[in-house]
């Protein structure tokens, strides 16, 4: 089967996010399926940008479309957006009739990458599928305010809408999207749940070592007999870790370790944080190679992970930190309220009330209380909890199933 896959933020283990593209398109090649990626050159998601042109990682093919850099989630980005669909509608025919994909997924973000997804599949009689990552506009709409009647809004509705009317499949990697998507006239029979995942083979063996400094900090607080407590990812407003920061000064008298590893646009204002308040108990890090991932986390006592408290989590939520941090075997303190709970679903650590510091201290002292051999049988919970549902080979046989 040939596999058109657009998506605006593609990645690589070398570019960066996003990962999902390419972990189950190198599937899809071992499985014997043709694959190509569409992806945009500028994405502000990525470590490394590409050159625009045609690549091959893996036996995937990719082609980086040439799209201006932006900074922010201004006129910018929306102008990268317009350039990316642009030059693959003007594309189209030549996809159709060159690559004659079978199956065309539209799959970035937001969903006006229907169109262009659309246009091919009906030019080459392919199956036009829809991914539904996170849902546009109800995320900006409820996450960050934006008017209903702001026209970039109305934009984002269209194309939600006739996704919904005109995809023969749509595959959500959230869980609990049923109401609103027929809400908006998708025939549900066309529904399928395909979650986010780990890549088994990147947890065995000896993990790559980890750098220096993150290295030596993580094995000092061991040595004070400190618990240590590990977030990884993105520094943004979504993630509430002002929040961590909060029970971190709670905790301050407490023998804790607070080890913030990432980046996003929230990490300076964070680290001036951490300095203004002489929190001699966090330290934050700079990003680390996917590959070291494995390494930080075998050095975390508890893994954290918080949300705002937000109606749009309703919808359900599918963080691939959270999949790391139940695949490495650390306990988690999940800080959420939402349509789903991995982790209590895992029975691999706690759950407790979004954006409620004094909460997440309590969960951090309960989990730091439990003997060591509970707080690994938990750890070991979440890690075949995730081979069973949440391995990339099992999601990509998952997708093909629904989209044959």
């Amino acid at each position: 089967m040939r596999l058109l896959l657009i998506n605006h933020h593609a990645g690589s283990p070398h570019h960066g996010m996003e990962y999902r593209p390419y972990y189950l398109a190198r599937e899809w090649v071992r499985a014997g399926h043709e694959v190509q990626i569409v992806g945009a050159a500028f994405s502000h998601v990525r470590t490394r940008q590409p050159a625009p042109g045609d690549e091959r990682i893996d036996g995937i093919g990719y082609r980086w479309l040439h799209t201006p850099r932006y900074r922010g989630n201004g006129v910018g980005r929306v102008l990268n957006i317009a350039v990316f669909l642009a030059r693959l509608w003007i594309q189209a025919g030549t996809w159709a009739q060159h690559f004659r994909p079978e199956v065309v997924i539209a799959s970035s973000t937001y969903p006006m990458d229907i169109w262009v997804a659309r246009r091919i599949a009906r030019r080459a009689g392919a199956t036009l599928v829809h991914e539904v990552h996170d849902l546009w506009p109800a995320s900006p709409i409820e996450l960050s305010g934006m008017s209903p009647a702001h026209p970039f809004i109305r934009l984002c509705q269209k194309a939600e809408d006739d996704a919904c009317r005109d995809a023969d499949r749509v595959v959500s990697m959230l869980p609990k999207v049923a109401d609103h998507l027929a809400a908006h006239g998708l025939d549900l029979r066309k529904l399928h749940v395909v979650p986010n995942g780990i890549a088994p083979e990147e947890w065995q063996g000896e993990p790559a070592p980890l750098d220096h400094a993150l290295a030596g900090h993580l094995a000092r607080q061991a040595a004070q007999g400190r618990v240590r407590v590990v977030y990884a990812g993105s520094h943004g407003e979504p993630n509430a870790l002002d929040v961590l920061l909060d029970a971190a000064h709670e905790l301050r008298d407490a023998p804790f370790a607070f080890v913030l590893v990432g980046d996003g646009h929230e990490k300076a204002r964070l680290a001036r944080r951490v300095a203004d308040e002489r929190l001699a108990n966090v330290a934050l890090f700079d990003p680390i190679p996917k590959v070291q991932v494995p390494a930080l986390l075998a050095g975390a006592d508890i893994a954290y992970i918080g949300w705002k408290c937000q109606p749009l989590y309703r919808f359900g939520i599918a963080p691939n930190k959270l999949m790391d941090y139940m695949m490495a075997g650390a306990p988690v303190l999940h800080s959420v309220e939402a349509g789903n709970d991995p982790v209590a679903e895992a029975g691999c650590g706690l759950t407790v009330a979004p954006e409620d510091a004094a909460a997440v201290a309590e969960g951090l002292r309960r989990l730091a209380a439990l003997p060591a051999d509970e707080r690994r049988a938990m750890g070991a919970r979440g890690r075949a909890f995730v081979l069973a549902n949440h391995s990339y080979p099992v999601l990509a046989r998952r997708f093909i199933e629904a989209v044959a």
